[in-house]
């Protein structure tokens, strides 16, 4: 078990992940009701760590808790310093880090009254390689917005994403791209999406889709390199015949797609719009010093 000796956080405790054991009664267990996030960290040009985008990572943490009804009992910068001890005491500097907030023993429907916060940090590669990926459309779709707050990183959602990814690679692909309940294309499994045609890129608006840091990132430095963007809705049928793709993500963070079910994109990866922004962003994580420690 690559994870059970790693220092994790929980309940104002740091320990070895193999002494926690979560409660069988757990409210999330059973029904899905928590949250998380998924945060990296690099490590800087100046040779210090940083959390990318960490306050806005923990923000959201608290505004996805909200959105059903949990109230995180530590504030912004708690959690940062948690997160930044964690990368201290597994001796990490590239890592990822996922915040947990997860509820107690409770069987009705209605939020348990103990909420529980795990932080854990691990070595994890970027989360769909490098290659340029074969995606399908998925026949699973996005839950109607109105289901669910779709902004929120909910426990139970994600069930949607592994069920179109396990039915993605059961076909022999390697990622899924799911439409909402109108037909429009969304986003990926755990990944935003973009495609580019004729200089300008296009990805779904906000409404349906999880509105990824990451996404928000790649839009603001395409926009600073004069790249034209645009948030609209669109068929798939758009998909046939593009430049090029790609999906953003922190777990993900930048990385090209090759074909959309048969359909491949015009261009090579390294002539698109999409590679251009997964170097400047692979620069702009590590330049990042709005709060950088040093860990020897």
């Amino acid at each position: 078990m690559i994870y059970q000796n790693l220092i994790i956080y929980h309940n104002g405790r740091f320990d070895k992940a193999y002494k926690i054991g979560p409660n069988p009664f757990s409210q999330t267990l059973h029904y899905g009701i928590g949250v998380f996030e998924g945060i990296r960290a690099y490590k800087t040009i100046e040779g210090g760590v940083s959390i990318f985008k960490s306050k806005e990572h923990f923000e959201r943490l608290k505004q996805s808790a909200a959105a059903v009804n949990i109230k995180i009992p530590l504030q912004t910068d708690e959690l940062e310093q948690i997160a930044y001890r964690l990368l201290i005491e597994n001796k990490l500097t590239d890592a990822y880090i996922r915040p947990l907030i997860y509820l107690g023993e409770e069987m009705s429907l209605y939020p348990s009254a103990q909420v529980n916060v795990f932080m854990g940090t691990w070595q994890w590669g970027k989360y769909l390689g490098d290659k340029p990926l074969r995606v399908m459309i998925s026949s699973y779709e996005r839950p109607n917005p109105k289901a669910y707050p779709a902004q929120a990183k909910i426990t139970g959602a994600y069930i949607n994403s592994s069920l179109a990814t396990f039915e993605a690679r059961q076909k022999g692909f390697d990622e899924a791209l799911l439409l909402d309940s109108q037909g429009f294309v969304a986003e990926g499994a755990g990944q935003n999406f973009f495609y580019e045609k004729n200089g300008t890129l296009y990805t779904p608006p906000i409404g349906n889709i999880l509105p990824g840091i990451t996404r928000s990132t790649i839009m603001q430095l395409a926009k600073d390199l004069g790249m034209r963007v645009k948030e609209e809705l669109f068929k798939p049928e758009v998909l046939e015949n593009i430049d090029g793709a790609f999906f953003t993500g922190t777990a993900t963070e930048v990385v090209g797609i090759h074909t959309i079910d048969r359909y491949p994109v015009k261009l090579n990866w390294e002539n698109t719009l999409g590679f251009v922004l997964q170097q400047e962003y692979q620069q702009f994580v590590r330049a990042e010093s709005c709060q950088t420690y040093t860990i020897i």
